[in-house]
């Protein structure tokens, strides 16, 4: 039996998928949390094989979540399910330890498949995203430039892409707006630009948005 947790900060979301993988026999969803904190609490006090982890989660972000989940627990394994297409995050998370990266726009069966395989000891990659990255291992001239941001910075680059200020920001993120200027800064800084606007036009460029 495959004991999961959902970690996602909206109810209903948690609800579909709990509906969702009732339908197939040898897994179980043994927790839920809705924030970073529960997540880690429940992952030391209960016995769990893989977190369904929403990559949006507000305050700490569902890459620092899936960080800090692999330093309490290392065995754990992680299946990241985002709204976002994969060429925004998921070669990040795989980076960091996760097995498998869904949208959430894909059918119930995918999401399966990937916890699935990731029970097995494999990753989980579609075929668009492996022709994304062979092409990355095949060709490090062609790397883009936007690996060099840290997990937040570019999370707060693609929503300035997305035509967001910063005050918005601030409050999806549940930072201060001070802290998302200072990512703003840092961005600006590591990409070699001098406002907001470059940036729009760089993330919808590089398809980010």
């Amino acid at each position: 039996m495959v004991r999961i947790m959902l970690v996602d900060d909206h109810a209903i979301v948690r609800m579909g998928i709990k509906q969702a993988v009732a339908k197939w026999p040898g897994i179980v969803v043994a927790a839920e949390a809705a924030t970073a904190q529960e997540a880690l609490d429940l992952a030391l006090s209960k016995e769990l094989d893989i977190v369904v982890l929403d990559i949006g989660m507000p305050g700490r972000g569902g890459l620092e979540v899936l960080k800090s989940l692999r330093a309490l627990k290392p065995k754990l394994k992680f299946v990241m399910l985002s709204m976002y297409p994969e060429e925004q995050y998921a070669i990040r998370c795989f980076k960091d330890g996760a097995g498998a990266y869904v949208t959430k726009d894909s059918p119930p069966e995918e999401l399966v498949k990937a916890i699935r395989a990731v029970a097995e000891g494999r990753r989980y990659i579609t075929q668009s995203l492996g022709q994304q990255m062979a092409g990355l291992v095949l060709d490090t001239s062609s790397r883009p430039i936007h690996e060099l941001l840290s997990d937040r910075e570019f999370q707060v680059l693609v929503k300035i892409g997305a035509g967001k200020r910063v005050n918005e920001i601030a409050e999806e993120l549940s930072l201060s707006p001070k802290t998302v200027s200072t990512y703003r800064t840092r961005v600006l800084e590591k990409l070699g630009m001098e406002n907001s606007a470059q940036l729009i036009k760089f993330v919808i460029q590089e398809g980010l948005v």
